[in-house]
């Protein structure tokens, strides 16, 4: 089966995924972003098959991700040293250490992101570097930029289409949950005994008039 190539795709994500979609790839490029170089180190720290890697480095040489240079000369040994692009790859591996940490580690972190004057641990979020704020779901969206074509500007508009869909529905839903009569149903339901604190009913009077009689 022919694998599918995303790098025509209008979505910057997929055209990511293109270049270090595969997982060995990110994992070099940790290793790379921690200052390995050379073939053995990379080999050593992943324990990955010697013509995996050689695949796995050519297609980051290729994406403009890493540099092949020569370091010696007999025999001809070669590094692989981080580009600019490579380099700028920091933040997607910080993140992505961040959130392994605390969705995918139930005994605790074994690798942290720490000040290093501190050694106190990072607490990562998603910032504007124009403003400062961090990024949310309910202040940022995602849009059509000047490029985009018509299927990309459909796509994200139906889905932005859904997203106000929903938001509305859970409005109201709030709204008929705080008025009148949505408070008077919630303060019954409080106040409402239950168990073995609700009060004894009362014997039907019909009942009550047969045992008075027998007597």
């Amino acid at each position: 089966m022919e694998r599918k190539s995303f790098g025509n795709m209008q979505c910057p994500v997929a055209r990511t995924l293109e270049r270090v979609g595969e997982w060995w790839s990110i994992l070099i490029l940790r290793d790379a972003l921690q200052g390995l170089t050379r073939f053995d180190q990379f080999q050593k720290s992943l324990d990955i098959a010697p013509n995996m890697l050689t695949r796995r480095l050519h297609t980051l040489v290729e994406a403009g991700m890493l540099e092949r240079r020569q370091y010696n000369d007999r025999p001809p040994r070669f590094e692989y040293v981080l580009t600019d692009l490579g380099r700028d790859f920091r933040t997607i591996i910080i993140a992505l250490n961040s959130w392994g940490n605390k969705h995918f580690a139930p005994e605790g972190p074994s690798v942290m992101l720490v000040d290093a004057k501190t050694g106190e641990q990072v607490d990562l979020i998603l910032v504007d570097r124009n403003t400062g704020r961090e990024i949310n779901s309910r202040d940022y969206a995602i849009v059509p930029g000047p490029q985009a074509d018509d299927a990309t500007r459909e796509r994200l508009e139906s889905m932005a289409r859904r997203r106000e869909a929903a938001n509305e529905a859970s409005l109201q839903e709030g709204a008929a949950g705080d008025g009148p009569k949505g408070k008077l149903k919630k303060s019954k339901k409080a106040a409402e005994p239950k168990g073995k604190d609700k009060p004894a009913k009362d014997k039907p009077a019909a009942k009550a008039g047969k045992v008075a009689k027998r007597a």
